[in-house]
Parts: structure tokens; C-alpha cells; sequence
């Protein structure tokens, strides 16, 4: 299946997982709204009972949210990043691409980031809220705060100001913010053992260079309706 073909696949692979090759889209709801906010095309690296990972090539056609004027969030100011109104755009992915490892059940991705002429750089733990499987894709909702860690095993906090600023704009409520903490605090436990997926060799993995960059279909943003796989 690819994401060419999104809108008429339903059921997926008999097997209930996705082969080496297959396009299928990694996509964020907005914060606390049902609404797809974010849609990534992706090719399937490895699909197996305890892993999910996904290659976003350089050039990938993506949905991002902007400001109403056409800002990027990131240059918008923290106390109305959150509270002004947006609109969405299709951009196309740049840098030198993306690996994003997603383990079922997990509260966190973990995104792997290279320089030009793969040169490790850095992962990145992303925190959120645990896919969902469905025909198409994965679906998530971002939590705001990450940790990035570097091949010498050092790590930093990031954007933990913005995770401030959507607990005070109502985007996190205590709860689910105390939620984010404690899986945090895991993510932390796993650096400091240096657990998998860092000790996985996957910094040396390199695409197909036979894959095509995935196409972003019209109906991207459609609600998920059946699962797949588990």
C-alpha cells in the first residue's frame, strides 16, 4: 500500500503489518481536537511486533500548521504561539531526512537526524501520546516537550518553555501534563542505561536508493477507520 493509495485501502496486508517499502502517513492531531494538523508521508523501513520505523525523505510534500499571517509558529511569540489563530499549508520536507522509530504502547518517538554526507547528528525523543494504527497510517498527538541526545550520550531537555506556555494556554491539562513528566522521566532512564534503540546500530542504516519520495494524497486528513495491525 502507498500513500498514493490511502483513500481506497482500507484493510491493509492479511498480515496486519506493513512491508519494507510501503508509503503510509505519520500524522499529529491538534492539541485536544480530533483534527489532523500535521501529515507526513513516510516509507516503511520495518514493520514488526515491537517496532515501527519510517524513513521521511528529503522533498517529502507535508501539512504544517502556520499562523494566520503566514508565520511560522517558531517565530511567533511564546504567549500567542498557542492562542492565535492558524491555518495549514503544504511544504515540502527539507534537510537530509528523517528516521523515526515508534515501539506500540510507547509514550514517545524517537527520530534520528543526520548532517549533509551522513554525518550523525543527533536523536531525538519526541514526546506523545502513544500511535494508533489505522489502514493509512499512525496517528498521535504531540506533547510539546522532547530530549535530544548526542552520540557521546550527553542529552539536553527542549522546549520545555513551550510546554509551560500550553500548560498555561489550557493545552495541557494537569493530568495529562503530570503524564508527560513521568514518561519523561522514563525516556531519561532509557538515556542513562543507553537502552534501545540507541545501542541499535540504526545510525548506520541508509534508505533504498531506490524509494521514491512518497506523494501526499488529497485525502490526507481523513479520519481513521478501522485499525491496523496492533
Amino acid at each position: 500500500m502507498t500513500a498514493d493509495t490511502v483513500s481506497t485501502t482500507e484493510g491493509g496486508p492479511a498480515t496486519g503489518r506493513w512491508a519494507t517499502g510501503d508509503r503510509i502517513l505519520w500524522r499529529y492531531r491538534a492539541n485536544g481536537e480530533p483534527a489532523v494538523h500535521i501529515c507526513r508521508p513516510v516509507t516503511v523501513v520495518r514493520d514488526s511486533p515491537d517496532l515501527l520505523a519510517v524513513w521521511l525523505a528529503p522533498g517529502t510534500p507535508c501539512v504544517k500548521p502556520v499562523m494566520a499571517d503566514g508565520t511560522p509558529p517558531a517565530r511567533e511569540p511564546l504567549s500567542s504561539r498557542y492562542t492565535r489563530p492558524r491555518r495549514l499549508v503544504t511544504d515540502t520536507w527539507s534537510g537530509t531526512g528523517v528516521l523515526k522509530l515508534a515501539r506500540p504502547g510507547e509514550p514517545w518517538s524517537v527520530w534520528l537526524f543526520w548532517e549533509a554526507g551522513w554525518v550523525f547528528k543527533n536523536w531525538y525523543v519526541n514526546l506523545e501520546e502513544p500511535h494508533r494504527r489505522w489502514a493509512g497510517g499512525v496517528d498521535s498527538e504531540d506533547h510539546f516537550l522532547d530530549i535530544c541526545v548526542y552520540p557521546d550520550r550527553s542529552w539536553r531537555w527542549v522546549d520545555e518553555d513551550e510546554f509551560a506556555q500550553a500548560r498555561h494556554d489550557g493545552l495541557m491539562p494537569s493530568a495529562l501534563a503530570a503524564d508527560v513528566l513521568a514518561a519523561g522521566r522514563e525516556a531519561e532512564s532509557r538515556i542513562r542505561s543507553w537502552g534501545s534503540p540507541f545501542t541499535d546500530g540504526w545510525e548506520e542504516w541508509r534508505p533504498d536508493p531506490a524509494w521514491e519520495v512518497p506523494a501526499l494524497p488529497a485525502d490526507w486528513d481523513r479520519l481513521p477507520q478501522a485499525p491496523h495491525g496492533h
